[in-house]
Parts: structure tokens; sequence; C-alpha cells
């Protein structure tokens, strides 16, 4: 916390940041120590009060919210006895009915919350557990539904639309979602492929990774393994910062991010938060409130730190300690739009207003910022680009997990070898025919089963698929194409096991043509499995939940297969 607020009180927060470019001209890459070092740039961290004495530049774009309100409503269902019958006698209870009765709670997440960010700030959303700073967050994002939504937010006075926040922007979620058999430079220079478009050479894409990774402290860790909890890769606190390096390697003008020191020791989270820090510090000018006021602040309030107090840490104790209090945090709000009425008059904006949102986007681009957004396009790169990445990028995740494959082979070569000892050449009588409709029956389930081992890679998979495409990295479908590229050699490799291991075993006919029509034929009973758990995965993020349905599908479908069942005795509503 020491450390956190040394860092705050130099002028950053880590919250909301908006970016300085890391692009000098088009196309072209400034060296790292032009990005990071600041002191070929003469800054100067300005109190808000002294304003009005300094004459600064329009920034280019600013993003404000006013009175953004967000509630949810939870339904809570309670049970209440109903029925009784009175007779002559005596008044009896004969049978007790409880009816539900759904009660409807609605709950305050945020309560008219107004603020404002500008190129070259950092805005930091403190507060203890459970007060709403990732929802706050998740609203200026555009990730809560906008039904539960109140207020505006707006960028250059301008609303906000979910397409061009995602042109512009990038989120860092709290969940380090990386493919653990990929190196730190690897992940990097996918994240390259996809967020820049292809107009730019691999050399210079290579030289914006290097220029993320050195002044973020990875040097050490750039050919190391991601890793997780069953291979030893990067350290925590190295990871964070590869979560970090990933989304803002194509420089977006927004990068929101929630609880980036979350589970990091001292030393770690002191490494993340700077990387904001150098980044915001490459402007020429850095307007920050800092919490050097707060002192004052709590002063007038009536409760006074002492100079060994750490602030950050009595702020978050002192609103903890207000909020059992009988009148809440009632007085605290009440001073602090007092404070800031009478402290930030609204005139003050005025000075620093910002370009109009076209003029600043066009500078930006035209200055090599934005370079991802070039052509005015919602993805970087055109359908097939991504297709290549995409595949390149899982087949070398495959690779390096044979593991998963031969766990997949091996019991393929064991029921292929099982079912030519059981069905050991069979021949052309009634009875050897009977025998043969079942060993087809057996080989298919089993081609269709032999893929379930796949959900819970492809459910890990998803993870990073929604964190990727939720900000337009590449399109749904053009993963969707490239799963089925990268699985068609593994696919094939299992048709052909059970193919060799059975087709003369087992006394099949036909020869090489025959042959390789009962290779297609397992080929497309695997094809057809692994799209199956594909779409279940899709649809049913939990992985018990996905195992049921499939089964339950699969009974279904070989009932209506055509083995137990001839097909002139279903119903054609059933077909």
């Amino acid at each position: 916390m020491n450390d956190f607020e040394n860092i705050m009180n130099k002028g950053t927060n880590f919250t909301l940041e908006i970016l300085p470019s890391l692009v000098n001209e088009p196309s072209e890459l400034i060296e790292h120590d032009q990005i990071m070092d600041v002191g070929d740039h003469p800054q100067q961290v300005i109190e808000l009060g002294d304003l009005a004495s300094l004459t600064v530049r329009p920034v280019l774009f600013v993003i404000s919210f006013q009175n953004l309100t967000s509630t949810v409503t939870s339904h809570r269902k309670t049970t209440v006895p109903t029925c009784f019958r009175q007779n002559s006698e005596l008044l009896a209870v004969d049978t007790v009915e409880r009816q539900s009765s759904r009660h409807s709670k609605t709950k305050v997440l945020l309560n008219d919350i107004s603020g404002v960010a500008k190129e070259g700030e950092i805005l930091a959303v403190l507060g203890t557990s459970g007060s709403g700073k990732s929802t706050l967050i998740d609203a200026l994002a555009n990730r809560i539904s906008r039904e539960s939504l109140k207020g505006s937010i707006t960028l250059n006075d301008e609303a906000l639309d979910s397409r061009l926040l995602k042109m512009l922007s990038a989120y860092v979620t709290q969940d380090d979602l990386l493919f653990p058999m990929l190196t730190v430079e690897e992940t990097l220079m996918f994240s390259t492929e996809f967020r820049l478009p292809r107009s730019l050479s691999k050399s210079k894409k290579k030289a914006r990774v290097q220029a993320v990774i050195e002044p973020l402290g990875l040097e050490n860790a750039a050919k190391m393994m991601i890793g997780d909890e069953r291979s030893r890769g990067v350290s925590g606190g190295e990871r964070r910062r590869v979560s970090i390096a990933a989304d803002i390697i194509h420089d977006p003008v927004i990068l929101f991010l929630d609880e980036p020191t979350t589970g990091l020791d001292s030393t770690s989270a002191f490494m993340v938060v700077k990387i904001p820090q150098r980044i915001a510090q490459s402007g020429s000018i850095v307007i920050i409130g800092t919490p050097a006021n707060l002192p004052v602040f709590y002063s007038e309030l009536g409760y006074p730190i002492s100079e060994n107090e750490n602030l950050t840490e009595f702020s978050l104790d002192f609103i903890n300690e207000v909020k059992g209090s009988p009148e809440g945090t009632k007085r605290l709000v009440e001073l602090s739009k007092s404070w800031q009425q009478n402290k930030y008059p609204k005139d003050l904006d005025s000075d620093n207003s910002s370009m109009c949102l076209k003029s600043s986007i066009a500078s930006s681009i035209s200055s090599g910022k934005l370079a991802s957004s070039s052509s005015t396009t919602t993805f970087a790169n055109p359908f097939w680009i991504e297709i290549l990445v995409l595949t390149k990028r899982s087949i070398k995740n495959s690779i390096r997990m044979p593991e998963l494959f031969w766990v997949r082979l091996g019991p393929c070569l064991f029921v292929g070898s099982l079912l030519a000892s059981i069905f050991w050449q069979l021949d052309n009588s009634p009875k050897g025919a009977h025998e043969r409709s079942g060993f087809f029956v057996y080989l298919t389930v089993s081609a269709f089963l032999h893929c379930v081992d796949a959900l819970p890679i492809i459910l890990q998979e998803r993870c990073i698929l929604t964190r990727e495409t939720a900000y337009n990295a590449y399109r749904h479908s053009s993963y969707v194409l490239s799963y089925t590229i990268a699985d068609v050699p593994s696919l094939m490799i299992m048709s052909a096991a059970f193919t060799v291991t059975t087709f003369w075993a087992v006394g099949l006919a036909g020869g090489f043509p025959g042959f390789f029509f009962f290779f297609l034929t397992n080929l497309t009973s695997f094809w057809a499995g692994s799209s199956l758990v594909a779409f279940i995965s899709a649809a049913v993020p939990h992985i018990m939940l996905g195992y049921v349905i499939i089964v339950v599908l699969l009974g279904n479908f070989f009932l209506f297969s055509g083995f137990l069942v001839s097909r002139d005795r279903i119903r054609p509503y059933w077909i």
C-alpha cells in the first residue's frame, strides 16, 4: 500500500487509463527509450486549482460520464401456509399447502456517479470490497446491460457507441487468460498479429513486441512458457504484466484495468502499477489530482490525519467505519460534493476542451496511433489472415501438449484392437451380417465418445476466446474455422487408427476403395463428434453439465441412427 500511495502521490492511478501513442509516424515505430523515458519530455504535475493561470493545448480525447446509476433486481421466494378447513365441530388443518410468493428487491450498484479522464491522465477507482469499483469500470467499458444503466458516457462530448468503443479501447480482466504453452514473446507476437494490420511488416511487429517487453521488465522471461498449475512458467507478477502487455500492444486510446494488483505481493504489485504510470508520463503535461489534498479534506470533515498515517489506508478504513454508522456515508457524500463544487468549478474544464471526435481520430491515425483502425473497419485484418494466425497458434499450442494427443489416440488403438479380436474375420452368413451391424454401431459410438475428452480443453479456450473477441481482436467465425482446420490432423490420425486395426481383422470387403470409404466414414464420425462437443461447450459453459447433455444427445442420436430401428419405421416428424 505504501508503494501504491507513493505512485499516486506522483500523479498517477491505474483503473481507467488513456494512453499516449506508441507510434511516432505512420507505420514507423519509435524506440523503446523514447516510449518510456520521460526525461526528453518535460512534464508538469498540476493541481486543478492552478489551471486558471496556465494555458494548455486541447487534448485529443476526453471521456466523461455523468450521473451513472446502475440497479439490479433480485427475486426472493417465500412460502406461506394457505389452506385451512373449518367444520362444525373443530378447526383442523386438513393439508398444508405452500404457495410461492415472489418478491422483487432492487439493489443500487452505482448511484449518480460522474467523472472525467483526459488523454495523458490515469483515473483510479478506490474503495472497499463491494463498493462498486468493478461495476463502474464495466459500465464505462460497455460490459453491462444498458437497460440497467442510466446516465451518459461520452467521448469528446459525443455519445460513445459500442462499435467505436471496441475500436478505441482494450480491457484487462482480473483473470490472466493466456495460453499456458506459449512463451511470453509468442503470446505478444500473436497479439500483434491480431491487433495490428497486415500492412505492417513482421520486423516492425517484432519491434513493437520488444518495445513493450523491455519497459515491463519481461526480458528475462521472454522465452519462458506462460505455464499453468501443471507446468511451471512465469511468476504471478510476470503473468499479470503479460496480460496487460497483450492488450496495450496495439496502443489503444482507452485502457480499462480491473483490479490489476489482486493476488500479487507488494513488489509485483508495485511493478504492475508502474506500467500505466510510465505510459501516462510520456506526455508533455500530466494533469492529475493527487492524494495530497486528502489531509485537508478529512480535516474539514473533522477527522484529521496524522503525519505518519498512510493516506490511502486511512481513507479505506474510514469509509469502512462510516458505512456502519447510523447516517452511513450520507455526510461524506454531501461534503464530497460540496468540496468538488468549491475546489473544482466546472468552468475550468473549458480551458481544456477537446477536439471533435472525428478530428481527434483523424489526428491519431495520421500520427501513427490507432494503427489497427486506420481503415475505419471493425477488425484490423481480413477474415483469411485471422484464420491463418489462429490456426498457427492452435497448432503450436497443441504440439507442445503431446500428452493430450496420446490420451486420445491410445484409447482409439485399444478399442480398435478390442473390436478386432471380438469381431475377428466375420463371414457372410446371416449371423455374420448381424454381428457386422453390431460392429458398426459400437465403432460409431466409440468415435463420438472419444471426442468428449476435448470438452475441458475447449471450455478453457472459450474464456480466452471471449476475452479476445470482446474488443474485436478477431471474428468468432474465424475461430470456428481455424479450430476445425487445426483439429483435422488429429482426427485423421485417430480415424486411421480405427481403420487400420479393424478393416482387415474384421474381414470387411471392398479392397482399397472399401478401405478408403471406411476411413472416410470414421473421419466423418470423429468430425461430427468433435463438432458436437465444440457446439455444446459454446452453449453450456459448465463442464459437468456439458458432459450430461452430450451423453443424453448421443443416446438419442443412436436411437435414430438406423441400426436399432429401420428408417421406414421412424415417423417423418422425428426424421
